[in-house]
């Protein structure tokens, strides 16, 4: 008979928290949970305005490709992208 086996949940802290302590590491989080957090943004913004990625693609004048890559969140975005899907959709590029 097997014993019953019972899951452990690590808190945040417990996982991450000895290494967020180094201000390098921290910064590269943040820039990567903004990151993901933009990628977020444009993908609610093609589903908002109803488009396919390939719709949104032609829309914003650059391959289907390309934005399927940036929506996965495994290719970084070039500012040039960027721009190009805001002016598209009447949007700004704000950077702080």
């Amino acid at each position: 008979m097997k014993k019953e086996q019972t899951l452990k949940f690590n808190t945040f802290d417990e996982v991450f928290g000895d290494l967020l302590k180094s201000k390098v590491n921290r910064e590269k989080f943040e820039f990567g949970v903004a990151r993901l957090q933009m990628i977020r943004q444009i993908r609610e913004l093609r589903r908002s305005k109803k488009l396919t990625q390939k719709s949104f693609a032609q829309k914003v004048g650059m391959p289907q490709s390309v934005i399927a890559r940036l929506e996965s969140g495994k290719h970084n975005i070039s500012l040039t992208t960027l721009y190009q899907i805001a002016g598209a959709f009447g949007k700004k590029v704000v950077l702080l």
